[in-house]
């Protein structure tokens, strides 16, 4: 069945109101006619079964028939804060977080960062990949894609987590298995580098607000294959890939 995402403002009663992109989708490129059934997302973590009842230039109504909570989202909440990388990694890190399950994503500047995201319209791009990888792997929720930070306010928003970890190459007893092991944390921060590595100031900086420093092993991975693979790693070892 079709899905397609809505703002929960939308919704009026048992009326949801499909606005943009998604109503053009309906009428325009699927044809859809009244009577069809689809399955529309708040974005907030609920589903909506409903039937389309109505069309106009720029606007569908649908009759709502049932609500549930969304099965798809991870009981924890994983942010990763990602060191800005070369155009187009940062594209692909953003859509593969999505399917795996992260809420959130933060870009920052660091000091070794070659690349930078000064531009609110790449944000908006960033925005819009999140939300059609959520509709592809029908997530409850589109992840929040947040404007670039600096290292200092990165530290400070990802220590706020239940358990916060950085990855870093120099690190070489404590590892990601180990920080996880015994732990049920409700949210977990993960700070990625950027292609330069974090500089040893900036680790230093983590370490001294509660963030703890880990090693992926032997191996030294990549920007854009970090944050996937240790996003699920921590949903895996948390019992959210069962």
């Amino acid at each position: 069945m079709a899905n397609f995402y809505i703002d929960k403002s939308d919704i009026n009663d048992n009326t949801a109101t499909i606005t943009g992109e998604e109503a053009q989708h309906i009428s325009r490129v699927l044809r859809m006619k009244k009577g069809d059934a689809v399955t529309l997302c708040d974005g907030e973590g609920f589903f909506y079964e409903a039937v389309l009842s109505d069309f106009s230039d720029k606007t569908v109504i649908a009759d709502i028939l049932s609500k549930r909570v969304a099965e798809t989202e991870p009981q924890v909440k994983v942010t990763v804060f990602q060191g800005v990388p070369k155009n187009p990694k940062l594209e692909t890190i953003i859509q593969k977080l999505t399917e795996i399950g992260a809420v959130r994503l933060v870009p920052v500047d660091t000091k070794r960062a070659v690349a930078k995201l000064d531009k609110e319209n790449k944000v908006d791009r960033l925005r819009k990949i999140a939300r059609e990888a959520a509709k592809q792997s029908k997530r409850g929720i589109v992840p929040e894609v947040l404007s670039p930070v600096n290292f200092k306010d990165a530290v400070k928003m990802a220590a706020e987590a239940d358990l916060a970890l950085i990855p870093y190459e120099e690190e070489r007893e404590m590892s990601l298995k180990k920080a996880l092991t015994g732990k049920t944390p409700k949210s977990v921060s993960v700070m990625i580098g950027p292609e330069g590595g974090f500089d040893s100031e900036e680790i230093q900086l983590a370490k001294e607000n509660g963030i703890t420093s880990v090693t992926l092993g032997k191996r030294i991975l990549r920007t854009e294959t970090a944050p996937i693979a240790v996003c699920s790693a921590i949903l895996y070892e948390l019992g959210e890939m069962e």
